[in-house]
Parts: structure tokens; C-alpha cells; sequence
């Protein structure tokens, strides 16, 4: 399953919903017939599917009709759970990502090094700060503690994403 955003509010009466996307092409995602919500970022087990009636742009971000949600306490109950769909049923080339393309989902567990090859952890989470996405990198301490740092996910600072390899590159120093 590859999350895609989350539902941040109602919109209207007649069950549509407003979407906050984790992506930078959502309308490709009228293509995807059926979506998934949940509570969970990381637990798929509790998700449950919903036919795609509508999608459309207002104003500045997405709307979304789904069958069997027909009125505003209905959408209400659906406020902060994410939505995804498994990778097979994403609308890209046949499943190929273009070169330098990936899923947050894909960013999960890769190691991050800087810039002087020092080990910084892994990539353990994104999160979405409304300026940009940001990467959540843990690793472990010398004493056993957990290390967590906070690193923006754009261009200044990560430098190359190898999915493949396993491996991010950032310029952030250790100490930072």
C-alpha cells in the first residue's frame, strides 16, 4: 500500500472531501479506481476500501467524491484518516517510476549519509509541514538512546536518493 495524503476536512453536504495530497501529480490519481483510508500511516490491517466517484480541483487543492459516503456527517467521520492504494493499482507507466521519481513510501528505511559519508540513521517517517515534506531520520546512540532528527525534505539538503541501493545523501552534519 502506498499512501497518497490525507482527508482534512468536509466539503459541503453531499459527502465530498477535501484533500491534503503527499504527492506532487494527485490528478493522476483519478485513475485509481478504488481507494483505501485508515487511521494508520504504517498499519494497513484496519483499512478499508471505497469505490472513486469524483475528483476535481478547487481552487488551489483537491476534492474527492467516494461511493457510499452521500452526506457532510458521513465525510465528518472520515476527517484525518489517510488514503492510499496498493502500488499496483497506481496510475504510472505500468508501475515504473521515471528516473528520480519514488513514493514516500519507497523513502522508508533507506540509510541516510552526509556529504562526509557519516552514517545519520534511517529514514523512519515523512511528515508534511505545509512549506514542505519532512524527513524523519532515527538512529541509534552510542548509549543505546534514540537519536531523532529533523531534515527538510528538499533540494539543498537532500543531495541523491538511490531506492535501489538503499542509500539517501544529505548535506547535514552530525552535530546539527
Amino acid at each position: 500500500m502506498v499512501v497518497l495524503g490525507r482527508i482534512t476536512a468536509p466539503y459541503g453536504v453531499q459527502g465530498w472531501l477535501r484533500l491534503h495530497p503527499f504527492g506532487d501529480d494527485p490528478e493522476r490519481w483519478q485513475e485509481i479506481e478504488r481507494w483505501w483510508l485508515g487511521r494508520e500511516e504504517n498499519d494497513f490491517s484496519g483499512w478499508r476500501d471505497y469505490p472513486l466517484q469524483a475528483m476535481r480541483l478547487h481552487g488551489k487543492g483537491w476534492v474527492v467524491k467516494l461511493k457510499g459516503v452521500d452526506d457532510r456527517s458521513g465525510a465528518e467521520s472520515l476527517v484525518g484518516l489517510y488514503f492510499g492504494a496498493p502500488r499496483d493499482a497506481l496510475p504510472v507507466l505500468s508501475g515504473k517510476l521515471e528516473h528520480g521519481e519514488y513514493y514516500w513510501s519507497d523513502l522508508i528505511g533507506l540509510s541516510v549519509v552526509n556529504l562526509g559519508n557519516e552514517p545519520l540513521g534511517r529514514v523512519a517517517n515523512l511528515l508534511e509541514s505545509g512549506a514542505h515534506a519532512v524527513l524523519v531520520v532515527t538512529e541509534e546512540g552510542s548509549s543505546g538512546e534514540k537519536i531523532e532528527r529533523l531534515l527538510p525534505f528538499v533540494a539543498q539538503v537532500v543531495k541523491e536518493v538511490d531506492v535501489p541501493a538503499g542509500l539517501m545523501r544529505v548535506d547535514w552534519e552530525k552535530d546539527w
